[in-house]
């Protein structure tokens, strides 16, 4: 399996060979050349952010079509919490969710609700390694594969507990299963998703050999069947008691859910790749002070704002706030055993004075049946490895040669980072030279150099033909 999988794409026929993606690239993974953008996939942390900035369209994000759901024989749906911040004036989770099932949906289980478990669990790993402090979200896999490329001394810190997704496709596939005797090929289950970074997050997991995730929709392909769907459930009054995640599940869709889910104070939630990067630059050279947690999300106001959704991400902050306003604050636990119960009868509820009787019962019922998993297999299998993909030499030796000739090419070119050349900066022009992919008269200044060199030893030598055949010229006059 390709460890560099890649759900972003290009489409050369709709690349104009412009250079805003190139500048716009966190991690330097996009070069133009011969007039058409390139991807070098191992740079890419499919963080999306040149989808959003083409204004041609030619980046592409990769999922699953809508058509996956017939390779299946019952299929649930994942929804992302950010989900429910798409729509206007929603009061009820459950006609979200009742709509799904009428698209044609089998079952729903909330990431919210597996979100609320991974909280839990988060609480209990921070409290018993201090020594780790501060723990870094790995609930973002663009941020995850960021650290793993470019920060391998902040791999220590990473939360080794699964992403609420992959629980709740665990969970959820072990529900259908025991409840339709089918067997886990004939289950399907769907994330429907913000980004195009969980289709990575999917096809090749870090942490875990595979997940437990059959495919992956993304939210604006969703969104315009669940409007109609919507109005149908609504107008029929047939809403299913389906939602089983309280305010911290919820909260996660939005920048410092994740975090507040900790029930702590001394904790850092940054959002917008420029600032995660900050971060972690910041806190590789310890310049960030003794946090217990701290919470990263590539895109801007957190996985509301992925490439894949439709809302404006800080109104769909609003009203995620808005919707959870009622809610109990979790309704999913751990019991002391090594057993975890969804959806209990022993919820959190936060009694606000304001709330009417019908709305606090509402609030508080489960209606939901009891699913129980092992604790031990939240955990990562396995640890996520340094891959050194940006270093220039195979040993220390070569590196420094050639770190010592990039330094030499800066130097020589005008430092004027105007991505004539089809690179970002001169910096990365001169490491594609080192690389070998490039050449310096791929900067224009460097070619007008070349150029106006050649045309003056063009003239020089025109002046000496010149000078010869008046001299050959005299000569024969003198005969």
């Amino acid at each position: 399996m390709d460890k560099f999988f890649n759900a972003v794409r290009l489409d050369e026929n709709l690349c104009k060979g412009c250079i805003n993606c190139i500048k716009r690239c966190p991690t330097g993974a996009i070069r133009v050349r011969n007039g058409k953008a390139v991807i070098t996939k191992k740079f890419c942390i499919d963080c999306g952010e040149c989808i959003r900035i083409c204004p041609h369209h030619a980046k592409l994000p990769f999922y699953d079509p809508i058509s996956i759901l017939d390779q299946f024989e019952y299929t649930v749906a994942l929804p992302a919490p950010s989900l429910y911040g798409q729509f206007n004036n929603l009061d009820d989770i459950n006609i979200v969710l009742t709509a799904l099932k009428g698209m044609g949906f089998d079952d729903v289980y909330e990431v919210s609700g597996a979100a609320e478990l991974v909280s839990e669990m988060s609480r209990k790993y921070v409290e018993e390694n201090e020594d780790k402090w501060p723990i870094i979200s790995t609930a973002c896999p663009s941020v995850v594969r960021l650290i793993r490329v470019r920060f391998p001394n902040l791999i220590e810190h990473l939360l080794p507990i699964l992403a609420p997704v992959d629980l709740a496709a665990s969970l959820a596939r072990e529900k259908a299963m025991k409840e339709t005797g089918l067997s886990s090929e004939k289950i399907g289950i769907i994330f429907i998703s913000p980004c195009p970074a969980k289709v990575s997050a999917v096809r090749t997991p870090l942490g875990i050999d595979k997940s437990e995730v059959d495919g992956v929709l993304a939210i604006k392909d969703v969104y315009p069947r669940l409007l109609s769907l919507m109005k149908e459930v609504e107008a029929s009054g047939e809403i299913e008691e389906l939602s089983i995640s309280g305010k911290i599940g919820i909260s996660w869709g939005g920048t410092g859910g994740e975090a507040g889910g900790l029930l702590t104070d001394n904790y850092l939630a940054a959002d917008g790749i420029e600032n995660v990067i900050r971060v972690l630059e910041d806190l590789e050279d310890q310049k960030i002070g003794m946090l217990e947690f701290i919470e990263l999300n590539a895109c801007n106001g957190g996985c509301v704002g992925g490439v894949l959704t439709v809302e404006n991400p800080f109104v769909a902050r609003v009203k995620l706030k808005r919707l959870r306003k009622y809610l109990p604050v979790a309704r999913n636990h751990i019991n002391n055993t090594n057993i975890g119960t969804v959806g209990s009868e022993k919820t959190v509820s936060l009694e606000n004075p304001e709330m009417d009787k019908s709305k606090k019962d509402k609030a508080n019922s489960g209606g939901i049946s009891e699913t129980k998993f092992d604790k031990t297999n939240v955990y990562w299998t396995h640890k996520v490895k340094y891959e050194p993909v940006f270093k220039l030499g195979m040993d220390m030796k070569e590196s420094i040669a050639m770190i010592s000739k990039v330094e030499e090419l800066i130097e020589k070119f005008p430092g004027l980072d105007c991505g004539s050349c089809g690179a970002p900066t001169c910096k990365a022009l001169a490491e594609d030279v080192v690389r070998g992919v490039a050449s310096e008269k791929d900067c224009i200044h460097i070619l007008r150099q070349y150029i106006h060199k050649i045309s003056d030893e063009i003239s020089m030598l025109d002046i000496q033909n010149k000078a010869i055949n008046r001299s050959n010229k005299e000569d024969e006059e003198k005969r």
